[in-house]
């Protein structure tokens, strides 16, 4: 596909002035756990492997979320089942990621910094899937399919984050109960699962075809994860078979009293330097931007964001760039980035195909930011609210313009003065 070069569209917009911007620190009071690989340890001791001989195994289940020092959780999770005389294998639970296919999953997994070498057990990476049992969820019949790798284990733990979803929100969201019905389906769970979730509703499905999953593994558990504003982990807690979704609201609760968002609520644009799977599944924590764009499910009432600028991929997630179509604006060095493949495994798999359309292509930085403050109406440099960040995971340092410094909460120190320059066409701050 040929994109317009700056020669072909800059006649097409009246350039603006650019407000000037404030360097921010953003860091809101949290707690974190001091030692989470000594806390994981501590809470695998927990699970009752009663009845398991010594040398069973133990599928240790893990995704492909940007969980803060999941590598050495996942070594944690490993020694301790080892530990207990057993064989951990590694399972990867993470739906169609990774194109879908064994290699792909294992290739998210050594960017996580899960790898064989490392952990020292196997990686069984395989897609392959049983049909275990057809639910009735509403007026739909739902096939549940469950990874072959964890059926033929002698016992499975989960590991997982307990957070917001990127497309919903209830009782229970991302998790435990989510990690083992959709992530340990595999592609064709995945897609099973979110085919009768946006007609019936997520809550009603996972928790109407958990228990068909619990009743055909060997499941003893889940190690569950809550992350703080800096994504640190702030608990660590076992949760055995059978209590996924008692316990799960409350630790969902702590998730969003502790999770990152932006120091504002109402934004006319805002700029991300990076979106991915490694960030969020949605490449933007929906979150933190305000927008779901699925069907059935209305968006966030807050933040309230205008326009949203995504500027590239991050290198961890591959060239899938699931998300890219949450923007408004991207630029042509985001899309060269982009693996077609993967992206679009994710979203057919997903349903949700709004996050895989393409938003205006622009040339580079400079016409971006001129569109979209051209597309703004009404433009003003000296009311335009702006916010320009790393990534919706990294919320700490972030620049925002002039008229947005009286609105910052307690939490937010400005720490310097900046302007906003183009270099052939890419953006930089400059301190003034």
């Amino acid at each position: 596909m040929n994109f317009p070069n700056r020669g072909d569209v800059d006649h097409l917009i009246d350039p603006q002035p650019l407000p000037e911007f404030a360097r921010v620190q953003y860091e809101p009071e949290t707690a974190a756990v001091d030692d989470p690989s000594a806390a994981v340890r501590s809470e695998v001791d927990r699970f009752d492997f009663d009845g398991l001989e010594p040398g069973a195994s133990v599928a240790v289940a893990v995704g492909s979320r940007g969980i803060h020092g999941i590598d050495d959780i996942a070594e944690a999770v490993v020694e301790g089942v080892r530990e207990r005389g057993f064989e951990p294998v590694v399972v990867p639970a993470m739906g169609s990621h990774g194109g879908a296919t064994p290699a792909g999953q294992r290739e998210v997994l050594e960017s996580l910094g899960i790898t064989e070498s490392r952990l020292g057990v196997p990686i069984d990476a395989r897609m392959d899937t049983d049909q275990i049992d057809t639910v009735t969820v509403g007026s739909t019949e739902f096939p549940v399919h469950v990874s072959t790798a964890a059926q033929e284990s002698d016992a499975v733990v989960v590991v997982n984050r307990v957070k917001p979803h990127t497309n919903y929100s209830g009782r229970i969201e991302s998790g435990l109960t989510k990690m083992t019905v959709v992530g340990l389906g595999k592609q064709h769970g995945a897609k099973a699962f979110h085919s009768t979730a946006i007609k019936e509703g997520y809550v009603e499905t996972l928790e109407t075809a958990l228990p068909a999953v619990e009743a055909a593994l060997p499941l003893v558990g889940g190690v569950a994860l809550v992350e703080n504003f800096h994504e640190e982990t702030a608990h660590v807690e076992a949760i055995p078979a059978g209590s996924f979704t008692d316990r799960e609201p409350a630790l969902l609760e702590q998730a969003y009293d502790e999770m990152a968002t932006l120091p504002v609520d109402d934004i006319d644009l805002l700029v991300v330097d990076e979106l991915g799977k490694d960030v969020s599944g949605a490449g933007m924590d929906t979150n933190v931007i305000g927008r779901y764009r699925v069907l059935n499910a209305p968006d966030p009432d807050e933040p309230s964001i205008k326009l949203l600028y995504a500027r590239g991929l991050t290198k961890a997630t591959k060239g899938n760039g699931n998300g890219i179509g949450l923007a408004d604006i991207t630029r042509r060095a985001a899309v060269d980035q982009l693996d077609l493949q993967k992206t679009y495994a994710n979203a057919l798999t997903s349903g949700s195909t709004a996050k895989a359309k393409l938003p205006l292509v622009a040339p580079d930085d400079e016409f971006a930011i001129q569109t979209a403050l051209s597309a703004l109406g009404g433009y003003d440099p000296d009311t335009a609210r702006i916010v320009w960040i790393q990534t919706t995971q990294d919320l700490s340092t972030l620049h925002v313009s002039e008229p947005l410094i009286e609105d910052l909460p307690p939490a937010a120190d400005v720490t310097g003065r900046e302007s906003l320059a183009f270099t052939d066409g890419t953006a930089s701050f400059t301190r003034d």
